[in-house]
């Protein structure tokens, strides 16, 4: 059991904890690059139906959106240097946050190509096919056409994406990578003060989500502002066309009986 709680030992630790800050960040950012990389070489070949490469993406998806992140990063962290003595390659005196990086980055790459792909997907083949009739080749109609949309629907998911890769940074310490999480049980086990330290950590952890989900969610409104302004438009239109519409049938109720003397 530990001691009685104490508000000051909760100011205390968020001093301690927002010096490990940086090395959840880097794990973050690190993890989020290798997942943009890997995702879009993962759904490429989902999405242009490459017939062995297909199967791949499909084994590789199914094996990191099914297994726990925690064993990943146990077979990850023992068993690639063994994997490439094989091949001659020495990395056990590789740093332990390069492992980290590598498994969260390949674990969010699966998720991530399945919301590229479907984002791609979403968008309407129709505009395409009019981007190809005004003279288009296939890179400008994907980058002028089809990425702006698939940007905009898939900023939600990756918003979803990013928040979870931010929490599931908390595992981290189990491989004896100082962050947030492992300073927090570092803290409690020296103070015996653990629900302070782990109250300041849950209110660090809510604050960064709270900040990343309104940067997102402008960046998303952004992206949609013009699909706004389009919605807005027929909106009116729509009130319009069943004001006129309401208007003739008073008309017609109002000369029903033939037509006045």
């Amino acid at each position: 059991m530990g001691k009685p709680f104490e508000w000051s030992f909760v100011f205390y630790s968020f001093s301690k904890l927002l010096s490990t800050l940086s090395t959840t960040l880097v794990i973050v950012g690190g993890s989020l690059a290798v997942a943009v990389i890997v995702g879009f070489l993962i759904a490429l070949p989902r999405l242009y139906k490459v017939p062995v490469l297909k199967t791949a993406a499909e084994v590789y998806i199914s094996f990191f959106r099914g297994t726990p992140i925690l064993i990943q990063l146990f077979l990850f962290y023992y068993g690639l240097p063994e994997v490439l003595k094989l091949l001659h390659l020495d990395v056990t005196r590789a740093p332990v946050l390069l492992f980290v990086v590598l498994t969260y980055g390949l674990h969010t790459g699966a998720f991530m190509s399945e919301m590229i792909r479907a984002s791609v997907l979403a968008v309407d083949k129709g505009q395409v096919e009019a981007a190809y009739a005004m003279g288009m080749t296939g890179p400008q109609a994907f980058t002028r056409v089809v990425l702006p949309q698939a940007l905009a629907i898939a900023v939600p998911v990756f918003s979803n994406l990013l928040l979870a890769l931010q929490k599931n940074t908390s595992l981290a310490f189990t491989l004896g990578v100082m962050e947030m999480t492992g300073k927090a049980q570092t803290l409690g086990t020296l103070t015996q003060h653990f629900i302070e330290a782990y109250l300041a950590l849950a209110l660090i952890y809510l604050a960064i989500s709270f900040i990343l989900e309104r940067l997102l969610l402008a960046a998303e409104r952004r992206l949609l502002r013009h699909e706004r302004i389009d919605y807005a438009s027929r909106s009116w239109l729509d009130k319009f066309k069943s004001r006129s519409f309401r208007r003739i049938i008073a008309d017609l109720q109002s000369s029903k009986g033939g037509a006045s003397l």
